[in-house]
């Protein structure tokens, strides 16, 4: 296990952001590594974050404007070479078909429930390990 995983979070809302930071705590589960966050809150800072790697698990914002997390997210994986996982904030539980179209690994509703966040943030972190094993 890595000592450290790298989650980008794209938000153009800083109190969205600090739900994410605050529900995934310094540790979402006992079984993956401490997680790092690298906050971005325009679509041009999350390409260059993505391109310049190390990023193990995105957590897109799909209620963020211009470009919404779940049009982002259908870019990144049409767009980055081995694109990490991604995480969906999505504004209600209905949008979960929006979340498969943008063809988004997990998804959650907001406001971010903390047990739910970090459980599916865990999980994307255990699968990004075995692709990197």
């Amino acid at each position: 296990m890595q000592p450290t995983a790298t989650v980008l979070v794209y938000s153009d809302d800083a109190n969205t952001r600090e739900q994410v930071r605050l529900a995934a705590g310094r540790r979402p589960a006992a079984d993956v590594p401490p997680v790092e966050f690298l906050e971005c809150a325009t679509l041009p800072a999350v390409l260059e974050a993505l391109d310049n790697g190390g990023i193990d698990v995105c957590v897109l914002d799909g209620e963020t404007a211009p470009a919404g997390g779940m049009g982002v997210c259908r870019q990144i994986k049409d767009e980055i070479f081995h694109c990490p996982p991604v995480l969906l904030l999505i504004g209600r539980p209905q949008d979960a078909w929006l979340a498969t179209w943008s063809r988004a690994d997990a998804a959650v509703a907001l406001p971010v429930e903390p047990v739910e966040f970090a459980d599916a943030l865990a999980a994307l972190l255990r699968s990004r390990d075995c692709v990197d094993a």
